[in-house]
């Protein structure tokens, strides 16, 4: 059992309101169960919702509104599902301020990466959880 980015199940949780299925994941949950969690609606963010980086340590959005709170809650309540079901390994949308893995964008919303992890992967990683990106399977 894992846990993985509800979008990538194609759940319409992303901050555009679109799906964004990814074929591996979606062919992974054929053979294993994957739990679908959106760590931005998880912190109290609708969805659509605008769009937000990481500058400085701190979660804006394109208006420039602070809304780290609601990420770090949102990651909490992702390591809380991890610890219920006792989960070794998650799978998380690359590049996303909550979920990046090794990268995300610069906080320019320029389209720019950098290296760095989205608030719930640095939370997981933390806590001593694998997590990977639909771009590792």
């Amino acid at each position: 059992m894992k846990l993985c980015s509800a979008c990538l199940l194609g759940i319409n949780c992303r901050y555009n309101g679109k799906r964004k299925p990814n074929e591996k994941v979606i062919n992974l949950a054929v053979k294993e169960t994957l739990i679908p969690v959106c760590p931005e609606q998880l912190g109290g963010l609708a969805t659509p919702r605008i769009i937000s980086e990481i500058k400085n340590n701190c979660v804006v959005n394109k208006e420039g509104i602070d809304i780290t709170k609601n990420f770090k809650q949102g990651a909490e309540e992702v390591l809380k599902i991890v610890k219920l079901y006792n989960i070794k390994e998650v799978i998380l949308k690359q590049r996303s301020p909550s979920c990046g893995c090794g990268q995300i964008y610069d906080g320019t919303f320029s389209g720019i990466i950098i290296k760095g992890d989205g608030i719930t992967a640095k939370l997981l990683k933390e806590n001593n959880i694998n997590v990977i990106t639909e771009e590792d399977l």
